[in-house]
């Protein structure tokens, strides 16, 4: 008996939309890991779909070890619960890209259980438990994982627009928080997408001085003001960039591709300020120019997710500022168009599917 089907409860079946390194995506069913003491079972109802899913499916970070269920944008009901577990059932819970940590090490002791060296990420991975299971995500009807990992949904937040807080969102909330983005501070947000449509929301809500959005055309000028940018930057406008030369205490780079300038990119930020990279690019290193740095005491940094007691507090400062994400929702059942769309860039800002059981969650 191989390690995996030691560790498989034989007794349920879960169906996902899975890839093997390119699209379409796939109809897979798995046997779950056994519900454990503090395990829960989810019945998805909502996922989102992430540029990090797109550059999995579609082979962009490396061949796929096996069949993969993408989706860390995760919210559900829960429908079983081990009898240690943080959560019941019938409790509404989102699930982000970590859901296992060691608990013990420094970081998951200091709240930063994603910088785990025995973490899981919720696809595309093992469980670091000794059972070696592969990880599935939310392109699914349901899921288990650690409950420490499922996060309580506010009422003030519908499922679908909860479901993109649960990477997008805590991606761009947790820089800002550990830089101190608010009174006094300058804060760039490079991109307006499905990341920088929050992190402008985010600076609002914590009131930063300045909320400067920089984009490549003029077509997201109006709406990046509607989300509380107080200025805005086309990169390609060489008055409004020169304009903002070395202005910002804080800028968050939430996309990036072979092409990026990164002279550019430093060359907006202030002296002593810092530069963030939340978006993984597709090439395996970048070229900085080390005096844009050393000259004026820059720095580049970078900010993966975010730990368990910084997710939820991330959802409860949502439902106390009004910070939701712009979302279309289109159905699970046919997530090839639903990733199509995405890739296309279309969304304004991000793409949520749904699930049959959306449906019977709506109707309580």
């Amino acid at each position: 008996m191989s390690t995996s089907t030691k560790f498989e409860d034989t007794t349920a079946t879960f169906t996902g939309w899975a890839s093997s390194g390119s699209l379409p995506l796939k109809k897979f069913t798995y046997h779950p890991r056994p519900l454990g003491p503090k395990d829960v079972e989810v019945e998805v109802t909502h996922c989102g779909i992430c540029g990090s899913d797109v550059s999995t499916i579609t082979g962009g970070w490396g061949p796929l070890p096996a069949p993969c269920i993408a989706g860390h944008e995760i919210v559900g009901t829960v429908v079983a619960a081990g009898p240690q577990s943080l959560r019941h059932v019938g409790e509404l819970v989102g699930i982000g890209g970590v859901i296992n940590s060691c608990g013990k090490c420094k970081d998951c002791t200091r709240g930063f259980q994603q910088l785990c060296t025995k973490k899981s990420f919720v696809f595309n991975d093992i469980y670091h438990d000794g059972s070696n299971i592969e990880t599935r995500g939310g392109f699914a009807d349901r899921i288990r994982v650690n409950s420490e990992f499922a996060y309580r949904i506010p009422p003030e937040i519908s499922p679908a627009e909860a479901a993109p807080l649960l990477c997008a969102g805590i991606t761009t909330y947790t820089p800002l928080k550990h830089f101190g983005a608010g009174p006094g501070k300058r804060v760039g947000v490079m991109g307006i997408g499905g990341l920088g449509h929050l992190a402008i929301q985010w600076a609002a809500a914590f009131k930063a001085d300045e909320i400067v959005a920089i984009s490549t055309s003029d077509s997201k000028r109006e709406e990046a003001k509607k989300l509380g940018a107080t200025k805005f930057v086309n990169s390609r406008n060489e008055e409004e960039r020169k304009a903002a030369r070395h202005s910002l205490d804080i800028l968050l780079l939430t996309s990036n591709d072979k092409d990026t300038d990164w002279s550019e990119l430093i060359d907006y930020v202030a002296n002593h300020g810092t530069l963030v990279l939340l978006a993984m690019p597709e090439i395996p290193t970048i070229a900085v120019p080390p005096a844009a740095l050393l000259m004026r005491h820059v720095s580049i940094a970078g900010s993966l997710t975010g730990g368990r007691e910084i997710t939820q507090e991330m959802l409860d400062f949502a439902a106390e500022t009004g910070v939701r994400p712009w979302i279309i929702t289109m159905p699970m059942s046919d997530p090839n168009a639903a990733v199509k769309v995405t890739m296309e860039g279309r969304p304004r800002y991000r793409v949520v599917m749904e699930t049959e059981a959306a449906a019977r969650l709506k109707k309580h």
